[in-house]
């Protein structure tokens, strides 16, 4: 009887899970201050478009943007909460993980089901599962059978980045989390709140020691003040997620005053906002560093090797403790003594196999984003740029070799853009930046929705209604300004436009071309500059020296452009436009002053989907027209 109860429940929320995230996304932003709610709604909801840019960019220099995203740690969190919950109601063990593990099915949904909370269920669902059948199975091979089955389900998503990163977090924890409790507690104790302190801080340094190569090797970045962030939040981090939980379930009652909860979880945000100021704005809190195939794979050996020898260590010590309690046990009941000689060596011996099967694992999800790749011909060792063909509008793609692509707008709806990515070897994109919400950049990436995985949505400016479409498709989304960052292995997009002052405002009736992104993308000494359709003589940029341009606007009018060309040089200036455009695009002047400044020029009008092959120093051009 629990068991339907619980299953009514789960298929009435789950119909109504429109319903009810509206109520949570109100009530989470009740009676706190912007920033404050904007975290909580990231915190619980995932939701993190409506955080401001400069926090943004400080939770990721300060090594703490796992926060703004649902994920494993949410789930357990909200597994803690209600246990002891349901316990005062009197439930039976079994009872309440059946609500337990109904509580998860509706949370996902209501999350905004993206690929990490799907994981993230998947994997608290199977432990419910595992306690509810009576088999106390390990962690570690839930994991690994969580692995196994995302991998069945979806075979391409061993070279998501995210997957990489949960997956190495959760095995550093289930591999390092218990050695670095215990050698806390031997410096702080193990009583009382102190258990909890180092229960949490070897998670936290579990979590970031497995994580930190993966980072460095995708990124080529790394923040210094990740680990000592991290600990410094830890005490309000849990609290903050507990009351903003209880918030949007609180919500589902009419007349609660959320207000009242939100009030006890707004110092905490502030708090971890601060913490994200105070270690993410050092210029040395965040160093740029190339650590190769090579260096990653030597890190994970560094790492196993200390993991190996801190269980011997370990191991030692439990049987030199073994040997101590025999001695002293000699004179009484030899069965007791047997029976803890005993558990302790099976203890000791059981490490040696899980430990073995996470290192074959760790390298194998390593190669698995190396060896699975498509059909289509990869990209050299270095990056492929390709100025698609896609009509009267703007689609950028670029891929960097073991990188996710990223696709800088999806050009006019009902062009092919799903199309023309897979014929260029892209099956998934890591990102899609739509640069502003008009149709000929914009309107493509409305069609990728449900066609393609997508790791995220990023832009400046979106109406309400393309926004609800990416949300619908359970996509997470980004808001981007000048100082944003984005990087794709040793690809580096810098925003340059718009600064976050003009994106404060409201936007009715201004031209979305003054707000549209404008971004330098990097790839060692190579750099592009993509302008979007934000005309120079309206966006003052001076980048310094570039290799390419993207000329603004399809080659409209632009007052602006011969002093660009004069500050940034370009050694190729490339025009994404439609033949016989009814805009007279790329205009004579446009064309004059290209010519006048001696950049020669290619367009896709004529020259069809323009290819840069970047390798080292040279970049070739193949057109493919």
């Amino acid at each position: 009887m629990p068991l339907l109860l619980v299953v009514a429940a789960v298929v009435l929320a789950l119909s109504h899970s429109g319903e009810i995230r509206a109520r949570a996304e109100t009530a989470l932003g009740e009676g706190m201050p912007s920033r404050e709610a904007a975290l909580a709604r990231g915190f619980v909801l995932g939701e993190d478009e409506q955080i401001d840019s400069q926090t943004t960019e400080d939770f990721r220099r300060a090594g703490l943007s796992h926060l703004l995203a649902v994920s494993g740690q949410n789930v357990a969190l909200l597994a803690l909460l209600a246990m002891p919950v349901l316990a005062a109601l009197g439930m039976p063990l079994r009872t309440r993980l059946v609500w337990v593990l109904a509580l998860i099915a509706v949370y996902v949904p209501l999350a905004g089901a993206g690929p990490s909370i799907q994981r993230a269920g998947i994997m608290g669902g199977l432990s419910v599962l595992a306690t509810l059948s009576g088999r106390r199975a390990s962690r570690f091979y839930t994991l690994v059978f969580a692995a196994a089955v995302l991998l069945v389900l979806e075979p391409g998503i061993a070279a998501d980045v995210g997957w990489q990163l949960s997956f190495a977090a959760v095995l550093g924890i289930l591999l390092l989390a218990a050695p670095l409790r215990a050698a806390i507690e031997a410096r702080i104790g193990g009583g009382g709140w102190r258990r909890g302190l180092a229960d949490g801080a070897a998670m936290t340094l579990a979590a970031t020691l497995a994580t930190a190569p993966l980072i460095a090797f995708h990124f080529e970045a790394i923040s210094t003040m990740t680990l000592f962030a991290n600990l410094l939040v830890l005490p309000a981090v849990a609290p903050a997620m507990w009351l903003g939980m209880l918030a949007a379930a609180a919500a589902q009652v009419p007349g609660f005053p959320a207000a009242a909860v939100n009030a006890l979880s707004a110092p905490l945000l502030a708090y971890i906002a601060q913490v994200a100021a105070w270690c993410g704005r050092p210029s040395w809190a965040y160093l740029h560093l190339r650590l190769g195939l090579g260096g990653l794979f030597a890190s994970y050996l560094v790492l196993a090797a200390t993991a190996v020898l801190a269980a011997s260590l370990s191991r030692q010590h439990r049987l030199a403790a073994v040997r101590r309690a025999e001695r002293t046990a000699r004179r009484g009941p030899t069965l007791s003594v047997r029976f803890l000689s005993g558990t302790a060596r099976q203890k000791a011996n059981g490490l040696r196999l899980p430990l073995a099967v996470a290192l074959a694992l760790a390298a194998l999800f390593l190669l698995l984003p190396s060896i699975g790749g498509s059909s289509a011909p990869l990209p050299p060792a270095g990056l492929r740029v390709s100025v698609l063909d896609i009509g009267q509008g703007d689609a950028i793609l670029l891929q960097p070799r073991n990188a996710p692509a990223v696709l800088v707008d999806g050009g006019p709806p009902g062009d092919g853009i799903a199309a023309k990515l897979r014929s260029a070897g892209v099956d998934r994109l890591g990102a899609a930046i739509v640069t502003h919400d008009q149709a000929d950049h914009a309107g493509g990436i409305s069609e990728l929705l449900g066609a393609m995985p997508i790791g995220r949505v990023l832009y400046a400016v979106l109406r309400r209604s393309t926004l609800a479409r990416i949300h619908a498709a359970r996509i997470a989304t980004g808001r981007l300004a000048r100082g944003s960052e984005l990087r794709s292995g040793r690809l580096r997009l810098d925003v340059l436009w718009p600064p976050p002052e003009l994106l404060a405002g409201p936007h009715r009736g201004e031209d979305p071309n003054t707000l549209a992104i404008v971004a330098l993308a990097r790839w060692r000494s190579f750099s592009m500059l993509l302008t979007a359709d934000a005309e120079a003589e309206s966006t003052p940029l001076d980048p310094g020296p570039v290799d390419v341009l993207k000329v603004a606007h399809h080659g409209s009018d632009d007052a602006g452009l011969s002093a660009l060309l004069d500050r940034t040089r370009p050694r190729l200036a490339l025009i994404s436009v439609g033949a016989d455009n009814p805009f007279g695009h790329p205009t004579p002047a446009t064309l004059a002053t290209l010519a006048a400044h001696r950049v020669p020029t290619l367009r896709t009008d004529r020259d069809g989907t323009i290819v840069l092959e970047v390798t080292g120093a040279s970049i070739e051009v193949v057109r493919e027209g």
